[in-house]
């Protein structure tokens, strides 16, 4: 079986168990708009009712703002599944989103720079 920390969703040999859209139910379209950059944040609302062991662990992700992209990449599920999962706590009360601030373009050379000098410093 995979690493402890994987839970039993996960086989090092086979990969994941289950197929990711099972998580969702099927479902690919959220309820809430997210973008991968929105932020989300646990409100302290209890959901009601058994949601399952990925809305549990997103939540938990959630104690302070967290993108969309980072908690895909940490159930390590597709961005439109956690989107999914997200969107059920958000309709449940549980998190918040708040959209990307775009106030910052982007595309501006100075931060992209900072980025890439960051990046460096990390290898």
């Amino acid at each position: 079986m995979g690493a402890p920390h994987d839970g039993p969703w996960l086989d090092d040999a086979a990969g994941r168990l289950i197929r990711p859209y099972t998580v969702s139910d099927g479902r690919t379209r959220p309820t809430a708009q997210l973008d991968l950059l929105s932020q989300v944040r646990a409100t302290g609302t209890v959901p009601a009712g058994y949601l399952g062991p990925e809305h549990e662990l997103a939540l938990g992700m959630c104690e302070t703002p967290t993108s969309v992209a980072e908690i895909a990449a940490q159930l390590k599920l597709p961005a439109v599944v956690t989107k999914v999962i997200l969107s059920d706590l958000v309709d449940c009360g549980a998190i918040t989103t708040r959209a990307p601030d775009f106030y910052h373009n982007p595309t501006d050379r100075s931060l992209l720079e900072a980025v890439l000098d960051g990046l460096r410093r990390q290898l």
